[in-house]
């Protein structure tokens, strides 16, 4: 399997006033292609700091990560850009939908800035509004619907471009146990598709999902296993 991300030695600091607050301290991480993986760690851990990072919406104070072959950490902020719009689907606890847009028009954004024909666009969004379950709904907007049809648009809106990475964070933050449990299956059928996941979540019952569990405290990574009792 092929290496997707490579972290080598990544650490993240930030100026607190005349102290410096060491965040991630030289994390060294490799994740292939359609794996599914979640970061946990308690609050302070360093794992929303580490999600900027992968999402390339952050860069490292040191150290080296290549994405796809491709060392991000040495582009500048238009490269970064670039990078996430190809490569990347974000998919965010609070959905993050333009309110006066219809679901299709919502997943069809990333695409304008992609530079995608108007018909293309359509077409494509149609195409994974239909693959979350969302066919009958793609004229709806965000708040004609429930919690669970708005994350499945942020997940169709992750899924247009094609990208490399899924990266989720706390996807189920805002749901209830019932509508979790649905768009945690539909991860599932994500990653049985050949999408490499990453999920940030504090829940163990969300991370009990993924394959392998990457456990962070205080910077560091102090656990890296293979789920064992990954639900099915």
């Amino acid at each position: 399997m092929s290496v997707l991300i490579q972290l080598n030695e990544i650490s993240r600091s930030f100026q607190m006033g005349v102290e410096e607050l060491l965040v991630l301290k030289a994390l060294d991480l490799t994740i292939h292609n359609n794996e599914y993986v979640s970061l946990m760690g308690p609050s302070g851990s360093g794992k929303s700091t580490l999600m900027n990072i992968l999402g390339c919406l952050d860069t490292p104070t040191s150290g080296k990560y290549w994405l796809d072959g491709l060392d991000v950490s040495a582009m500048n902020d238009d490269q970064l850009a670039e990078i996430r719009n190809k490569k990347i689907g974000f998919i965010f606890q609070t959905f993050n939908l333009i309110p006066r847009l219809t679901a299709l028009d919502n997943v069809a954004m990333p695409l304008i800035y992609a530079g995608v024909s108007k018909r293309e666009r359509i077409e494509k969004a149609e195409e994974v509004l239909q693959k979350v379950g969302l066919a009958d709904r793609m004229k709806h907007k965000p708040n004609e619907m429930s919690g669970g049809q708005r994350q499945r648009v942020a997940v169709a809106r992750a899924l247009v471009n094609n990208p490399s990475l899924l990266l989720a964070d706390e996807p189920t933050g805002n749901l209830d146990s019932k509508t979790s449990y649905e768009i945690m299956t539909l991860f599932d059928e994500l990653h049985d598709q050949g999408n490499t996941i990453v999920i940030v979540t504090h829940e163990e019952s969300i991370a009990e999902y993924t394959q392998r569990i990457v456990r962070l405290r205080d910077g560091k990574i102090e656990g890296d296993s293979i789920n064992e009792k990954r639900t099915v």
